[in-house]
């Protein structure tokens, strides 16, 4: 089945606008360094599951010495993405791939690092993408991720509204379900550790700023009615992170030797 455009322009563009160019998830450089803490990506091959439009590759491509092979499902983020790096004269350095949901088109052992910034917090059958990573990867390769998951317990009204705003399609796991999910799948020295402090009082920080002084900016760009609508998505995001429903955590895993 083929995979249905979620990131239209105007989205794109106020994401940028409020975690910066690049990116399509919080953080910015900051969460990619947090993603990579500890790895020596110098001169190895990296595999990037929803790359967007190239924001984290770019940055472990300067900061880290890495060889980035990015994918995703949205071919207008990757034309983006390689614009980009051909823009930033990257292009040697990067390779951006259209995929299909589903298994990944890559040989085994493939690739040293498997990262990725929110993608798996879309993807439903996160066991069989979790084994396709362990395949991918190395020997004592390491899969370094960060993600939106959720709270014990059926939805809130709240989550419910927010996802409707949001327009996306997501599938949720706690913290600690996807911890059992890494270990089941094979991998070993798991670990998971919650943010959601940081994000909650960061969530509340970029609203304030989409209402005030990035609001007519907002306007300028995408226009009233998208800006108006995505102020209301962010009001919505940070209700559900003040109440816990809403939680952030990096999770890490290696193959075995």
């Amino acid at each position: 089945m083929a995979h249905e455009s979620e990131y239209d322009d105007a989205l794109v563009t106020l994401l940028e606008l409020i975690w910066g160019e690049g990116y399509m998830a919080p953080g910015g450089d900051g969460n990619v360094a947090k993603i990579a803490e500890g790895l020596d990506m110098r001169d190895k091959r990296v595999l990037e599951i929803g790359c967007g439009i190239g924001g984290p590759a770019f940055f472990l491509v300067r900061n880290y010495g890495a060889n980035v092979v990015g994918t995703d499902l949205e071919p207008q983020l990757l034309e983006l993405a390689r614009q980009r790096a051909k823009k930033y004269g990257l292009e040697a350095k990067t390779d951006f791939q259209l995929v299909e949901p589903g298994p990944l088109g890559f040989p085994d052992e493939s690739f040293d690092f498997v990262i990725s910034s929110g993608a798996f917090t879309q993807i439903e059958y996160k066991v069989e993408m979790l084994k396709d990573v362990l395949r991918v990867l190395k020997p004592g390769g390491v899969f370094s991720c960060y993600e939106w998951m959720k709270s014990e317990g059926d939805y809130s009204e709240d989550m419910h509204y927010w996802f409707k705003l949001e327009g996306l399609t997501y599938a949720l796991e706690t913290p600690e379900r996807y911890e059992e999910l890494l270990s089941a799948t094979g991998f070993v020295d798991v670990s998971v550790v919650e943010r959601s402090d940081w994000y909650r009082k960061k969530a509340r920080e970029e609203y304030e700023l989409l209402r005030d002084k990035l609001y007519p900016r907002a306007v300028e760009l995408i226009g009233e009615e998208h800006a108006a609508h995505r102020l209301e998505n962010w009001r919505s995001m940070m209700v559900v992170c003040d109440k816990g429903e809403l939680r952030q955590a990096y999770a890490r895993g290696h193959k075995p030797q």
